[in-house]
């Protein structure tokens, strides 16, 4: 995604300006603060047609995926913090980063569709349109021979995480401690609640993938790595570093 479309996608979505200088890490995931403007989360455009990542997603996957999933996490994390008006003028990864400070009753809740909607914001960006999202490069590349000795065994690791991930879930490529690793977590988990960086993710949720592939998840997996923007995951790890 270039800078001018994830600028574009921000005034659409909307979040905290004062933050988004210092961490593009997860500038998509966040809520522009309008004047006059509720405060609280809202649903981020796709940076593409529904029909884009076809054929290894195909449209009407897209269409429910975005339009009825993230938007029903959207909705929950909205009700969820309703009467915690602090906590809707955060961003997300905030908001889950200090969800322990939230009553106990509403804490999974908050960690379910807080975690569903970065998870997901992120998700659009970790894809492109076949042949649009560049293979790893420079540091990140290098990274990759480091930690997995080759792209191809990184690719194999991540796809059997998602593979063997049981049920509904994610397997993602995060940064921990300066270090690339593989994992996976069940239902809307995100690794930012163990104080990591997502870098790259797969969703694994049934949803993501029943309408084309019906129960034949490592086919889907397959056809995800060709529409993966590594172009985004180049920026994210660079951003990341800086942070570090």
């Amino acid at each position: 995604m270039t800078h001018l479309n994830r600028r574009q996608m921000l005034r659409s979505a909307g979040a905290g300006l004062a933050t988004l200088a210092l961490s593009p890490l997860y500038a998509v995931a966040r809520d522009t603060v309008k004047a006059a403007a509720p405060a609280g989360f809202t649903l981020p455009p796709l940076p593409y047609e529904y029909d884009a990542l076809e054929p290894s997603i195909d449209k009407e996957t897209m269409q429910i995926h975005h339009d009825k999933h993230h938007a029903a996490y959207v909705k929950n994390l909205n009700a969820a913090l309703k009467d915690h008006p602090d906590f809707l003028k955060m961003d997300v990864v905030e908001v889950l980063k200090n969800v322990g400070k939230l009553p106990k009753d509403i804490q999974q809740a908050v960690i379910n569709n807080g975690g569903g909607h970065l998870n997901h914001s992120l998700f659009w960006n970790w894809m492109a349109p076949k042949g649009k999202g560049g293979e790893p490069s420079g540091a990140l590349a290098k990274a990759i021979d480091e930690s997995f000795e080759s792209l191809d065994k990184f690719k194999e690791k991540l796809s059997t995480a998602g593979v063997k991930q049981f049920g509904s879930g994610w397997a993602w490529l995060i940064l921990d401690k300066g270090k690339l690793a593989v994992v996976s977590s069940a239902n809307q988990n995100s690794p930012v609640l163990h104080d990591a960086t997502p870098l790259l993710g797969v969703d694994v949720w049934e949803h993501a993938y029943y309408l084309k592939y019906q129960n034949r998840r490592p086919e889907y997996i397959a056809a995800w790595w060709s529409v993966v923007n590594w172009k985004d995951v180049d920026e994210r790890y660079g951003a990341a570093l800086k942070g570090s």
